[in-house]
């Protein structure tokens, strides 16, 4: 299998330690993000885990790509698991010790191969569905998904094309909308037993731009249960974004202190 070489100068600490275990890249990729009440995230996450707020607010992404190049260390390839197109409903939080991270509500998956080994092996809210992202233009593209098999369609379409670079976005600031979203180095979910795991991630990104985008259909909050305000959404494009993941790691809860009855505190 082909190593990809890691660059690390964009990173503002290590590499994990030992050997990432998956890799993938994402392409043509719109980031769509809308504010929301950190009470409508709150109960989707594991006990650990809490939402990771911008200006009082968390914060639901949706995110439409391409998938290919994906590599899992010492497996050979799995046919029909070579490229195809993704959709990611996604959500900020962070752990106990504050690490933040992104977390998957759910990730439509346009293959049924790739989707069985996610939910089999990564224990990730996956669902088959119906997918098509065409290229309209060089930096214009249209996005189509339907899951399958589920009572009530759940769809999300979409065109959407990149601005371009700018130098605004260059180089992307502490403190900006910006940096929440792309500056997170861990992955969240729960494991088979319903525990929440940590894992770790490095990517290597084209430069992000804005972008715009006519969202025709959007059927994934109202799915999930998650009411979304009125709002213009906060619009990000990329052209190729290669990610590297590490093992995950069951993390560690702190125990709530017992309180103790007063009879059993010693007198005199």
């Amino acid at each position: 299998m082909r190593e990809f070489k890691l660059r690390t100068s964009q990173r503002p600490r290590p590499l994990p330690t030992g050997r990432w275990t998956m890799s993938q890249r994402w392409n043509d990729i719109l980031f769509a993000h809308w504010r929301v009440s950190a009470s409508s995230i709150a109960p989707f996450l594991p006990d650990g885990l809490q939402p990771d707020l911008f200006q009082g607010s968390a914060w639901l992404g949706i995110v439409p790509l391409w998938m290919d190049r994906f590599n899992l260390r010492g497996v050979p390839s799995i046919p029909g698991t070579s490229s195809f197109p993704e959709l990611h409903f996604r959500t900020y939080v962070s752990d106990q010790v504050g690490t933040p991270g992104v977390f998957n509500l759910t990730v439509d998956i346009g293959s049924l191969l790739a989707t069985a080994a996610a939910r089999f092996a990564f224990r990730i809210p996956c669902n088959w569905a119906e997918m098509r992202l065409n290229q309209r233009t060089e930096r214009e593209f249209s996005f189509y998904s339907r899951r399958m098999f589920v009572n009530d369609p759940v769809i999300f379409s979409a065109r959407y094309r990149g601005l371009g670079a700018t130098r605004r976005l260059a180089e992307i600031k502490s403190g900006t909308l910006e940096y929440f979203f792309t500056e997170r180095y861990c992955m969240f979910r729960r494991n088979h037993a319903g525990q929440p795991v940590r894992a770790n991630i490095h990517a290597v990104a084209s430069p992000l731009e804005d972008a715009e985008a006519e969202i025709e259909h959007n059927d994934l909050p109202g799915a999930a249960g998650i009411h979304v305000e009125d709002q213009e959404p906060v619009l990000h494009y990329s052209r190729r974004l290669a990610v590297y993941i590490w093992p995950a790691e069951l993390i560690e809860l702190a125990r709530r202190r017992a309180r103790i009855p007063v009879q059993a505190v010693p007198t005199g």
